[in-house]
């Protein structure tokens, strides 16, 4: 999955109550502009996504910092002519999302963030820039900073040095990378087939399969 943040002051976020930070809205994703990675995301990238009966029923989930827990919901989202505008409201008495209204509140967290894929035939290369035209969305974070791939694969690498049981890396996948206990213990049954050397016609691929088509990734 990757990730595209925008600075609160782009996303042009605001509260429904200014004394209440808990209801928000504002632009998750804009058109238009290209970015470090050298792309840009079209206008009706967000159409076939925001279909619900393109996610299976689905609901797109709030989440803190993409890898953090659920912290509340989004009311609406919507495509219109300058991106992907989103209302949501952060659940009360949830002790994350008390924090995350503070920092809102307070303009410490930097920005919204989309968790998303997209298929590389949706990808069109223009004057050196990557034209996004189709956009598959599974969360929107608020983030406290940008997303950064290498420091995120050096903090999954320093993690992985403490785990010293199957147990501990189901955990770690769950914790780090959102996964269900379903997920986790089927992508490790899978890595300790691979390496094992069993070739691929004599692994039992039936939670696998599950798991992608849980994830939306295959039929």
């Amino acid at each position: 999955m990757k990730h595209k943040i925008i600075k609160l002051g782009a996303a042009g976020v605001k509260f429904a109550d200014p004394g209440n930070p808990r209801v928000f809205e504002g632009y998750a994703s804009v058109f238009g502009g290209v970015d470090s990675y050298g792309d840009t995301i079209m206008p009706g990238a967000y159409t076939e996504t925001l279909k619900e009966e393109n996610r299976n029923g689905r609901a797109i989930k709030m989440r803190w910092n993409h890898y953090g827990p659920v912290i509340g919901k989004w009311l609406e989202i919507k495509e219109d002519e300058t991106g992907l505008w989103v209302r949501g409201e952060l659940t009360p008495g949830h002790s994350v999302a008390d924090d995350v209204a503070a920092s809102l509140a307070h303009g410490a967290v930097d920005g919204m963030s989309i968790g998303y894929w997209v298929e590389n035939d949706d990808v069109k290369v223009v004057g050196g820039v990557n034209q996004l035209h189709k956009i598959h969305l599974v969360e929107i974070s608020v983030v406290e900073e940008p997303a950064d791939t290498a420091a995120r694969v050096d903090g999954i690498k320093s993690l992985l040095a403490g785990v010293d049981s199957i147990r501990e890396l189901e955990k770690l996948l769950r914790d780090v990378c959102s996964l269900s206990k379903a997920d986790a213990v089927a992508l490790v049954a899978r890595v300790k087939a691979l390496s094992r050397g069993d070739h691929a016609d004599h692994i039992d691929t039936s939670e696998l399969k599950s798991l992608l088509q849980r994830r939306g990734k295959i039929n």
